[in-house]
């Protein structure tokens, strides 16, 4: 059945479809078509000219093109969709008890949340460290504690290293307690969906504390680099304002980069006038 905006799974590779078949789908059936017709009207005029011209090879060679291209965007489709499967078991097992063998406790007291250990060791150079002493070589059971993290920003981050994703709204809550775990933990894929996310959200109100996220914590530098040139651009608003006057108390060093960036900015759009 449709849901409510009328788009259904695509007959041939599963993906949103508004018809029995998606876009990419049915280019890929016009290729072929293309490529067939094409095919059909080469043989003819084989049998009745003698050689194809270069205009009838130009029209083969671009239905081939064309399928070939067909076939590489079914075979993304075709892995993408069993990607899709193995996260929705990594969060089947995430959310039942399938096989756990890690108990990993937040701060603060808060409940421990099962979890396995080689699914923790592949995510992260440090948990594989940790999990790999003695210590963890306990029967299954044993407990690690990541202090710093309360119970909902612990079981984010779980969430996140199953599903390979989070919720929107959970993500926007949580991002910068998770982007410091991610740097801390060294989870590569989490630092990267952090900070694409703290890129879009970039503004006025949060790029002070994006860039001293970024400067504090160096997995970021690209961060740290556009929230420079978002506050150089946007620097009356920033700079004049309570916020950005305890955030120079606390961190001084940024405060000058932003005062010269700015300075030389200034310099430079005189010099273009």
């Amino acid at each position: 059945m449709s849901s409510g905006s009328g788009k259904m799974p695509c007959e041939i590779c599963g993906l949103s479809a508004r018809n029995k078949l998606c876009e990419g789908c049915v280019n890929g059936a016009k290729a072929i078509h293309a490529l067939l017709t094409s095919t059909k009207s080469d043989n003819n005029s084989a049998n009745t000219r003698g050689p194809v011209n270069n205009s009838t090879n130009h029209a083969a060679n671009t239905s081939s093109s064309n399928l070939s291209g067909f076939t590489l965007a079914l075979r993304r489709a075709t892995e993408m969709k069993e990607k899709v499967n193995y996260l929705s078991s990594c969060l089947n097992a995430f959310k039942g008890q399938v096989h756990k063998d890690i108990l990993v406790k937040p701060g603060n007291n808060g409940p421990s949340i099962a979890a396995h250990k080689s699914l923790l060791s592949a995510n992260s150079v440090i948990f594989k460290f940790m999990l790999d002493s003695d210590a963890c070589k306990a029967p299954p059971g044993h407990t690690i504690t990541l202090a710093e993290l309360s119970y909902v920003e612990l079981h984010a981050l779980l969430e996140f290293l199953y599903r390979g994703e989070l919720p929107k709204e959970k993500l926007e809550k949580h991002v910068y307690t998770l982007s410091i775990a991610a740097d801390k933990y060294e989870i590569k894929l989490l630092q990267k969906y952090c900070e694409h996310h703290m890129l879009g959200s970039l503004n006025t109100s949060n790029a002070l504390e994006l860039l001293e996220i970024s400067e504090t914590y160096k997995s970021y530098s690209h961060l740290k680099v556009e929230a420079m040139i978002f506050i150089i651009k946007n620097v009356e608003g920033i700079v004049f304002t309570p916020k950005f006057d305890a955030f120079a108390v606390e961190n001084p060093h940024l405060a000058v980069q932003i005062t010269r960036a700015s300075v030389v900015t200034n310099k430079n759009k005189k010099h273009k006038v």
